[in-house]
């Protein structure tokens, strides 16, 4: 089994090699110490030293902060308690109008607003794009990720997960 640096991982994390490179890594088998070496390239390209629990997205992430275990964007702003539904405290553009849905959709594509809109899920603090649900208007909002952390760590990676900041053990 071949083993890759920390710095191959962030290449491939980034979308930095080649696809022949990219294939290769992502059909073998994977190493032991993958998740850490891709962890340690995510922390590496944050500036916030909350240590990263699990990646959510490509710039959203699950760390331990000094307020407990919360759901950070890349640029370090906290979307609140990771149980909680981050899309709710991010900035949201609804494209809920033929003018709005036209910014996205040619013309003859046009949706009826009336039977569906776009939103958007923005970082209020960096402007990044992180999610997009297509929905019917007043359909409430999906919370879609709320992963078995304590099982990931301890079935996936046969070891505890560390205890979350200020919740007593």
């Amino acid at each position: 089994m071949t083993s890759y640096s920390k710095e191959v991982i962030a290449d491939l994390i980034e979308g930095n090699l080649p696809w022949h490179d990219t294939r290769r890594i992502m059909s073998a088998y994977k190493d032991d110490d993958r998740f850490d070496k891709a962890i340690a390239a995510l922390q590496d390209r944050v500036e916030w030293d909350a240590p990263i629990i699990l990646p959510v997205s490509s710039h959203l992430f699950i760390a331990d902060t000094a307020k407990g275990r919360h759901t950070l964007c890349e640029c370090g702003h906290d979307f609140g308690h990771w149980t909680k539904n981050w899309k709710l405290s991010a900035a949201v553009l609804i494209r809920d109008s033929d003018e709005l849905l036209a910014e996205i959709y040619p013309t003859a594509d046009l949706p009826d607003p009336r039977w569906m809109e776009l939103r958007e899920f923005i970082c209020p603090t960096c402007g990044h794009l992180h999610e997009v649900e297509a929905c019917a208007p007043g359909y409430p909002v999906v919370h879609d990720f709320q992963p078995d952390l304590e099982g990931f760590y301890e079935d996936w990676l046969g070891r505890a997960l560390p205890p979350e900041p200020g919740v007593a053990a």
